[in-house]
This record gives structure tokens, C-alpha cells and sequence, in this order.
């Protein structure tokens, strides 16, 4: 017969504390992207194109639809943000919710953008350059 595993108070307390402060840095995150929305598209944008993983015709298109994304992002509830995310949820260990979204993102919707020629790299070459910008930016 299986042994049922209930955890103890201490464990419990634990548990929830690592729980609400994922669930606060998360909030964090999306929250900080109000304030620094334009430098933060255009320094990803920027990078981006310097790295050579995008390639564009127009930098300040890719830039808009960073901001565009960026946007989205702040006003969409818990549900959108996880689905949106989901195919690319076990790219790294302990992603930041901006970063995944924002290299779910460029995998596969900034190919539909017309200025966008092509994206190159690993998702994790992306994701990490995505992630450099918004750890600057946003101080997560």
C-alpha cells in the first residue's frame, strides 16, 4: 500500500512562501513594463538586430511591435499570459514571464510582421538576449 505524503506545517509555511513570491516577482515584472514601455522595446529591438538574430528592413517596425507586445502584455490577465507561454514554459528554469513571452513572441508572431525577413538562433539564444535587456530595464 502507497504511503500518503501530508506535509507538515513548517513545510506548508515553506511552500507558500516560495508560491507568493514567484507569484510577486511575476506581478512585478509585468507591472514595471508600463513605465519604461518605449526604452525597453527599442533596446530588445536594438539588440536583436545587432546580435544578427532578427533580420528586418525596419528596425523602428520591429520596435513597434515589441511596444505593441509589450502592451498586450500589461493589460492581459493570468489565463492569456500562461497559454501564450505554455509551448515554451520549460525553456530555461525560472524564466521571467516578460522574457518568455516576449521570445514566444518573436518565434512565432514577429514572422507574420512584413518588414521581418527571417529570425535566426536557438530559442534560448533569444530568450537570453531578450532577458539581458529586460533585466536592465526593469530590475528583475
Amino acid at each position: 500500500m502507497a504511503k500518503i505524503f501530508r506535509p507538515s506545517n513548517r513545510e506548508s509555511k515553506l511552500l507558500s512562501k516560495i508560491e507568493s513570491s514567484k507569484e510577486r516577482s511575476r506581478r512585478k515584472s509585468i507591472q514595471g513594463i508600463k513605465d519604461s514601455l518605449e526604452p525597453l522595446s527599442n533596446a530588445i529591438a536594438m539588440k536583436l538586430v545587432e546580435t544578427k538574430l532578427v533580420e528586418t528592413t525596419s528596425k523602428n517596425s520591429l520596435q513597434d511591435q515589441l511596444m505593441n507586445c509589450l502592451d498586450g502584455l500589461s493589460r492581459a490577465d493570468d489565463f492569456d499570459v500562461d497559454y501564450k507561454i505554455a509551448p515554451q514554459r520549460n525553456l530555461v528554469s525560472n524564466p521571467n514571464v516578460v522574457s518568455i513571452y516576449l521570445t514566444v513572441f518573436v518565434l512565432e508572431d514577429l514572422l507574420n510582421n512584413p518588414d521581418v525577413i527571417d529570425v535566426y538562433g536557438s530559442d534560448e539564444d533569444i530568450y537570453h538576449c531578450i532577458n539581458n535587456q529586460v533585466t536592465k530595464h526593469l530590475g528583475v
